[in-house]
């Protein structure tokens, strides 16, 4: 047999061979080979960082689910705004039915405690009362934090994620940490035969009898590839060092097409001043979301404004879901400055703002780390995250902004909360407070990513998608390594996403014939 690494044809030579590969070990890498290991298929995972769980860990766990796909299929449709093609939508639709009796069955190895939460899309589309989330909330005699001291997020995230690894160890299926893929295999048929990585002993070549799946997660990690498809700049990302898009590098050296490359799920937040202490971006604190048209139920205080570098508001600080859409209105580009003028703006908030919860709220997935944001905020005033001062002018002129300015824009918002009505930038009347008690706090903010939706095109079978439009034999991608969402996103779809596709691709690769 002869194959091609990277162009040149050689006699292929395997260091170990399986039926399938499955690149990458969170919620869709587990999934993925549970699925192939069941259809019959000998799995082997490889995972490049020391630790698994990808981002999916970090999570808060809650897997989208449907009783009714049909809606279920409408919403995505409308929130995708044509950038993902119907049979794909569908796709995910109709396995969002199953994910329920899927958690529940995965679960028998562990004993899991289930939630059922009630809860719909997060936009006023047709459709968007046709989900609701299965949570795993416990699991008997074990804490993540115990189980999982490198994980930093919310609890849910863990608890999905043992569930997940104690099914692929009661099945045998080997996992190999440590170990970056490198590149793909293929034959003269450009058939996807295997894969090269690099291993603690060196670089090692698996051959595989049916397919690659690639579940490695976007390019959160990647600021070359980020400049090159997005206008918006700085980014930094609130999640791992692990994800550099190296799926897509892959796939995209055996001709796949590219999807929602612009997309990514994110916030804004703020960036500890040294590196060595927390490289990530740290998302503002996670507030409960809310449906245009339903305003009324936005009530939670957010006790903050945000102005650029003008000193000047420019949007709702706190729009419907700002996990997902709060980094846009930052991508303004101004031609005559040839700058960014929000980027980074400054959050502003006062004592009793202070004193209500942490403004910050990371997560991440890495040894060595340690960092918590502190209760009160006084720690991350040490740190110098956040600057005070007993006047909005004084702090405003720490970071070189107009003092004068900043204290005009405040003025003008504590007027707008006596009447409750942010007729500037229609921001809901239940998180409005006034800022008007000293001392006044305030630190710069970034766009803040949780994680990239775009990547190789797939179709409803999950296989990888080339300029063609044809399938790359025997390669199969899963999860956000080139996500369905296109446009707007779900609250726990991609985790839904995980799920359902990890199901679908696991199966399809397991059913080939074999090499």
């Amino acid at each position: 047999m002869t194959a091609s690494q990277n162009g040149t044809a050689e006699t292929t030579r395997f260091d170990v061979e399986v039926d399938v590969v499955v690149v990458g070990f969170g919620f869709a890498g587990g999934v993925s080979a549970i699925e192939a290991h069941d259809a019959g298929a000998k799995v082997l995972v490889v995972e490049k960082m020391p630790d698994p769980g990808g981002i999916s860990i970090c999570s808060h766990g809650a897997i989208c689910s449907t009783r009714n796909p049909d809606g279920a299929f409408t919403y995505l449709k409308h929130t995708n705004a044509g950038r993902t093609p119907d049979s794909v939508l569908r796709a995910l639709a109709d396995g969002m039915v199953d994910n329920e009796a899927y958690a529940r069955k995965l679960t028998e190895l562990t004993g899991a405690e289930f939630m059922i939460r009630e809860r719909g899309g997060n936009y006023p589309f047709p459709g968007d009362d046709a989900f609701y989330y299965t949570q795993i909330t416990a699991v008997p005699n074990i804490d993540p934090a115990q189980v999982y001291p490198q994980v930093k997020g919310r609890p849910g995230g863990p608890l999905v994620f043992y569930v997940l690894q104690k099914n692929v160890d009661e099945r045998g299926i080997e996992v190999r940490l440590n170990t970056p893929a490198k590149s793909l295999i293929t034959n003269a048929d450009r058939e996807v035969i295997g894969l090269v990585v690099d291993t603690p002993s060196g670089e090692r070549r698996i051959g595989t009898r049916k397919g690659v799946i690639l579940a490695c997660g976007g390019f959160e990690a990647n600021t070359e590839m980020q400049k090159q498809f997005w206008q918006i700049m700085p980014v930094t990302s609130g999640a791992n060092g692990g994800n550099t898009g190296d799926g897509i590098r892959m796939a995209q050296s055996l001709g796949a097409q590219l999807w929602h490359m612009w997309h990514f799920h994110g916030s804004y937040g703020f960036l500890h001043p040294d590196k060595d202490v927390f490289p990530y971006g740290i998302r503002v604190k996670r507030f409960p979301d809310w449906i245009p048209g339903q305003e009324v139920r936005a009530v939670v205080q957010a006790p903050w404004i945000m102005v650029d570098q003008s000193g000047k508001r420019y949007m709702n600080e706190f729009p419907p879901y700002v996990q997902d859409t709060g980094w846009r209105p930052l991508e303004h580009f101004d031609p005559v400055t040839q700058s960014f003028p929000r980027i980074p703006s400054l959050l502003i908030y006062d004592e009793v703002g202070r004193r209500r919860f942490p403004m910050g709220n990371p997560a991440y997935n890495e040894r060595g780390m340690d960092y918590v944001w502190s209760k009160d905020n006084t720690k991350e005033i040490e740190e110098g995250i956040i600057k005070t001062a007993d006047t909005v002018g004084d702090l405003a002129e720490m970071f070189g902004l107009d003092g004068e300015a900043v204290e005009k824009t405040m003025a003008r918002w504590n007027e707008l909360c006596v009447t409750k009505n942010d007729t500037d930038f229609g921001r809901p009347a239940g998180t409005m407070m006034k800022i008007q008690r000293p001392p006044f706090y305030a630190g710069q903010v970034w766009p803040v990513l949780s994680n990239t939706q775009g990547g190789p095109v797939h179709d409803a079978r999950q296989r990888i998608i080339d300029v063609n439009d044809q399938p790359i034999p025997r390669l199969y991608a899963a999860g956000e390594m080139g996500s369905s969402f296109g446009h707007l996103y779900l609250a726990g779809g991609n985790i839904a996403e995980c799920f359902v596709t990890g199901r679908i691709a696991g199966k399809d690769v397991a059913g080939l014939s074999a090499l």
